[in-house]
């Protein structure tokens, strides 16, 4: 073992989690579950991988995983989420640290998936994040979504051999009802910094966002997942504008909204 923290935050991971924790397991005998009130067996199978397990009330994403980093015994923290997977490579890569400088910070690379098949082109085959950072140098920003870290300003960035594999959607409603909490959550988060919902934003950012990732990127090599992919970024970016568009106009913020206000269909039908 390495002296490494694996934190994770969780939710109703069950489908999951097994992989991830077997994995982890192999790097460290520490591993600091943050859980929200899940209904299902992740905190059993928690257990069962001998994982510290808290409940915490959920104050969002960096937040959460900030709580974790807090409970860590280690100050060198591999950052996880439940659906992320070390391959064999990536575990290798780690033991042979020396992890002896905290101005380092190293970046991993990802496999994403959509269902079974690997994406190998789009915004999902460039995929990478720094993941693996030490406490006492770096924390995560405690935005309402798309949490990153605040490193300091003598940061060095180091790319680890190896891979995180990503099972980041079952199916095609799984990705529509991901763009749409995504995109309320950012819509919430250009609000608080005052951000404005421009007709550029409205309707060119999207379209953008998707020769980008579509045409630019090659998505159009994974075949019907990289047209799912697609879609599902376009109506992210224009349902986050939408959304935006309405706290400006009522001044209120996202959760204050009725739910059927929020509906996949009905969300989609208004902003696409």
């Amino acid at each position: 073992m390495i002296p490494v923290s694996v934190v994770i935050i969780t939710r109703n991971e069950a489908e999951i989690i097994a992989d991830t924790l077997a994995m982890a397991r192999l790097i460290t005998n520490d591993i600091v579950i943050i859980d929200n009130d899940s209904t299902d067996a992740t905190l059993q199978i928690a257990e069962y991988y001998g994982c510290r397990v808290y409940q915490k009330h959920w104050d969002g994403y960096g937040a959460n995983k900030n709580k974790g980093i807090e409970l860590a015994k280690h100050d060198w923290i591999l950052s996880l989420d439940a659906d992320e997977v070390a391959d064999q490579d990536l575990i290798t890569s780690l033991y042979t640290l020396r992890l002896n400088d905290p101005e380092i910070v190293y970046d991993i690379r990802f496999r994403s998936y959509f269902g079974k098949k690997l994406i190998r082109f789009g915004k999902w085959g460039r995929d990478h994040h720094i993941r693996l950072f030490n406490r006492t140098k770096v924390r995560w920003i405690e935005s309402p979504v798309h949490e990153t870290l605040i490193l300091p300003g003598k940061t060095r960035i180091k790319r680890l051999k190896g891979h995180l594999h990503h099972y980041s959607v079952s199916n095609g409603t799984e990705c529509r009802e991901k763009a749409l909490h995504y995109a309320r959550l950012s819509a919430q988060g250009c609000y608080n910094n005052q951000k404005r919902a421009t007709f550029t934003k409205l309707y060119l950012s999207p379209l953008f966002n998707f020769v980008k990732n579509y045409i630019f990127f090659l998505g159009f090599l994974d075949g019907k997942e990289g047209w799912q992919i697609a879609k599902s970024a376009i109506k992210h970016t224009r349902l986050k504008y939408y959304f935006l568009k309405k706290m400006e106009n009522t001044n209120l913020i996202y959760s204050n909204y009725r739910e059927k206000d929020y509906s996949i269909d009905n969300a989609y039908s208004r902003a696409v």
